[in-house]
C-alpha cells in the first residue's frame, strides 16, 4: 500500500520561511518523480515544483521560481519555501507520479497516482 505523509505546514508572516516534508512508503521512491501542488480556496489545484525520479533535475512554476526549492533525501521529498507571500497561502500536497522513470515530470495533477493528505500553509501580511 502506497502512502504519502506530509508535515511542516503552519502559519508564518510574509517574508518568512517554511519547509514541508513528504515521506513515501510502499513504493520504490527513486523510480517515480515527485511533485508538490497547492490549492487555495476556490481555485484549482496548481503545480508548484517537481523533482525527476533520478533526483537530477528539478522543475518549478514561474511564481515560485527562486523562492522555493524541491529536494529529495531517500524516501523523503522536501519543499523549502522562502520569501513567502500571502498569495502562497494554500493547502500543499505532495504527489507521486503514475509512470515509472518518465523522462520529464508532468505538471498536470492527473498524471500523479498517489497523493498526500495535504498540509495547510498560511502566510499573514
Amino acid at each position: 500500500q502506497v502512502q504519502l505523509v506530509e508535515s511542516g505546514g503552519g502559519l508564518v508572516q510574509a517574508g518568512g520561511s517554511l519547509t514541508l516534508s513528504c515521506v513515501v512508503s510502499g513504493r520504490t521512491f527513486n523510480s517515480y518523480s515527485m511533485a508538490w501542488f497547492r490549492q487555495a480556496p476556490g481555485n484549482e489545484r496548481e503545480f508548484v515544483a517537481a523533482i525527476k525520479w533520478s533526483g537530477t533535475t528539478t522543475y518549478y512554476a514561474d511564481h515560485v521560481k527562486g523562492r522555493f526549492t524541491i529536494s529529495r533525501v531517500g524516501a523523503t521529498t522536501y519543499l523549502a519555501m522562502n520569501s513567502l507571500k500571502p498569495e502562497d497561502t494554500a493547502v500543499y500536497y505532495c504527489a507521486s507520479e503514475s509512470t515509472r522513470q518518465r523522462n520529464n515530470p508532468p505538471r498536470a495533477p492527473e498524471a500523479y497516482a498517489f497523493w498526500g493528505q495535504g498540509t495547510q500553509v498560511t502566510v499573514s501580511s
